[in-house]
């Protein structure tokens, strides 16, 4: 896609599609964002992938997708050839909250896995949302079409799927930029007597166990989780409000297990507590706040608790209940 920028210089050259000399306003760019703006129809999974496999070369050598472009690098080449879709549309249920032309919102079940992937080859949401939509199929790469975050398998509540490459890539900004509000319901062990609280411990993979994740603090990433004591339930548990500032795989359950009180059901992070009482961990993501990447309209959106965390709470006598599907 030839660009309109006055200080980009564009050669012509038959063989590929982009052939760009760098100018002093572009110098300094990464290369994967500097192809991203001018390639917005292409997920940023692909462009980098192209960059890996040499299909953009900068100065006719494979770079890093980190490269920090310099005035004068000649950038050449065109994105790779998308394989075929690899995921197959299958029926599978999930709550709508919201829909246009450019973006879907819904609110996940519990027990279902977001993508296909070892072990779960099919039944996805992705399946499913492949099967509601089909257009979402060629967004994004091949194997997580529209996905612009994830909820752990067990997890319920609402997520944000793009519908459009131009979504998809402004969506994926917001998350990194954390221009996107997160907030999440979850009952955890333990009688907490503060009333709130910021938890800041970065997250790292376990040295051990890989299929976990746990606080380093030498090597993990920044991670910042805040919350707000709701109530106090069978002398046992506590009940918060959980607002996310980064989205680390697992970061709730981490940071809360690291504080002593792991997600009530969290047989993870929390197997050493009684977790008989519980269907599955015990986390929700209730609302989702952002402005929306195309209308730059701010929409917010609650999910319902899913029945059987709701059930949980009547059974602890809980005077809190999230039972409005909310959008505005």
């Amino acid at each position: 896609m030839p660009s309109t920028n006055p200080d980009i210089t564009i050669d012509q050259h038959p063989a590929v599609t982009f052939h760009v000399t760098i100018e002093n306003s572009s110098a300094g760019l990464r290369l994967d964002h500097f192809l991203v703006h001018h390639f917005p129809e292409c997920s940023r999974a692909k462009l980098i992938a192209s960059i890996r496999s040499g299909t953009f070369t900068v100065n006719g050598i494979s770079k890093k997708h980190s490269y920090k472009l310099k005035t004068g690098d000649l950038v050449v080449g065109q994105p790779e050839e998308s394989p075929p879709l690899e995921v197959l549309g299958e029926e599978v249920e999930f709550d709508v909250l919201f829909e246009d032309s450019h973006l879907l919102v819904l609110s996940k079940p519990p027990g279902l896995v977001v993508h296909p992937g070892s072990g779960n080859p099919s039944g996805t949401l992705v399946n499913g949302l492949v099967h509601y939509c089909n257009e979402i199929a060629g967004v994004g790469d091949s194997i997580r079409p529209g996905i612009v975050h994830r909820l752990d398998k067990d997890t319920s509540g609402v997520m944000v799927v793009a519908k459009s490459e131009l979504t998809h890539n402004r969506l994926i900004d917001a998350f990194k930029e954390r221009a996107l509000t997160k907030e999440y319901l979850t009952l955890v062990h333990g009688v907490i007597k503060q009333s709130e609280g910021r938890i800041t411990a970065p997250i790292g993979r376990h040295p051990v166990h890989r299929q976990r994740m746990a606080v380093r603090e030498l090597s993990g990433k920044y991670a910042a989780s805040n919350w707000q004591l709701l109530e106090h339930l069978a002398d046992t548990y506590s009940l918060l409000k959980v607002g996310i500032e980064t989205g680390r795989t697992h970061q709730i359950r981490v940071h809360m297990n690291y504080t002593g009180h792991p997600v009530a059901g969290d047989v993870l992070y929390g197997k050493s507590r009684d977790n008989k009482l519980f269907p599955r961990q015990m986390l929700h993501a209730s609302r989702l706040a952002f402005n929306h990447p195309v209308t730059g309209r701010k929409m917010r959106f609650t999910a319902p608790l899913w029945p059987d965390f709701a059930k949980v709470l009547t059974l602890l006598n809980s005077e809190y209940c999230v039972t409005e599907t909310g959008f505005s």
